[in-house]
């Protein structure tokens, strides 16, 4: 049974944001973690086997919760979603993102629940150009699948929320001290091993999107906890940094850092870059590549944020900044790639180990 500290729900607790938060939170509240795979183990914190695609699993969840812990929660922080680069749409956005989250929120209308945090994505907004910012207000318009459930989601939400508060958060690419983000991460590996598609770009290369440190999202995920007896019932932020870096300064950062030189990138034209990426996809003799077909149409957008509604209502402003901490990525990677590689979860080549560069 609990104790006297206020409950914590996580879904996705297993999770690298998950699990983050789940450690931060655990020094104040209970915290109780929902997760289809349980994996990892923190103190002070229970994970439950859920599986948010099913009714039945959900409300065993919710009634283990009520159970052994309270009817009351301080905060649900749903993280739990379905998100995959190996195609453009699949069935399990519906049946994860958006049911499972209407599943989620049918069940705690039985509970005394302060506030209900979604972790929604900046990529639900029509993508803009270098130097016009994206506020909360600017258009929608999801360019694939895992957007596209979220913006579903965020219907839902306002439509099933009952009395509960809730707070949607629209984050920007998450990366760490480590990485531990896929799209750079990749970047970064086509870069190191000189990989031809390191030369080439499908696209605008001063175009770009915004990035957030996993620290900084969890204390804007703090904020939001203490502050949400403040809040107004429903309210929608943009977590990201608000200065955005192009494909192009990365990459010359990158090269530089692995390197010593920088070189030009070469924008190729869209229809050879899909040829290409179809090529090493399904060709047996060519090495797998994370660029797939479907994503040569969406090297163009570009993501720019304007954080200040969260500056104004949570006093929340980034600390970490993207080309301050790729260094240490890089670091990291000269002395010991073969670590780098299995941390970031990367198609390691031939003779890695031997790859250090001084």
């Amino acid at each position: 049974m609990a104790g006297d500290r206020e409950v914590i729900l996580i879904t996705g607790a297993s999770g690298r944001i998950g699990f983050k938060s789940a450690e931060y939170f655990s020094n104040k509240f209970q915290i109780v973690g929902f997760d289809v795979f349980l994996a990892g183990k923190l103190p002070d914190v229970e994970l439950v086997a859920v599986d948010m695609a099913t009714d039945e699993s959900v409300k065993e969840g919710l009634d283990h919760v009520r159970k052994n812990y309270s009817n009351r929660i301080a905060s649900v922080i749903h993280l739990a979603a379905y998100y995959s680069f190996n195609a453009p749409w699949s069935s399990n956005y519906d049946k994860i993102t958006v049911k499972g989250t209407e599943r989620l929120l049918k069940g705690l209308q039985q509970f005394d629940v302060d506030q209900f945090i979604f972790s929604s994505t900046m990529l639900v907004h029509k993508p803009t150009a270098p130097g016009i910012k994206i506020t909360e207000d600017s258009p929608l318009r999801p360019t694939w699948g895992y957007p596209l459930s979220k913006v579903q989601t965020e219907e839902l939400i306002h439509k099933e929320r009952g009395k509960i508060s809730t707070v949607n958060l629209r984050i920007a690419g998450v990366y760490d001290d480590h990485c531990h983000s896929i799209p750079l991460s990749n970047q970064l590996q086509r870069v190191f091993e000189n990989q031809l598609e390191s030369h080439v770009f499908a696209g605008d290369v001063t175009h770009g999107a915004s990035f957030v440190h996993m620290d900084d999202l969890i204390e804007a995920l703090s904020l939001c906890v203490q502050k949400r007896k403040a809040l107004p019932p429903e309210l929608t932020l943009l977590i990201g940094e608000d200065v955005t870096f192009s494909y192009d300064q990365l990459q010359r950062m990158m090269q530089r850092l692995t390197h010593g030189n920088e070189w030009k990138t070469w924008s190729v034209p869209k229809p050879i870059a899909k040829i290409g990426a179809w090529a090493q996809e399904h060709l047996p003799f060519m090495k797998p590549s994370f660029i797939k077909p479907w994503m040569i149409d969406l090297a163009d957008d570009h993501y720019e944020l304007d954080i200040t509604r969260a500056r104004k209502v949570l006093g929340w402003q980034p600390k970490y900044r993207v080309d301050k901490v790729i260094p240490k990525w890089i670091e990291e990677l000269k002395r010991d790639p073969v670590m780098w590689y299995d941390e970031n979860k990367l198609r390691a080549p031939r003779g890695l180990a031997q790859m250090r560069i001084k």
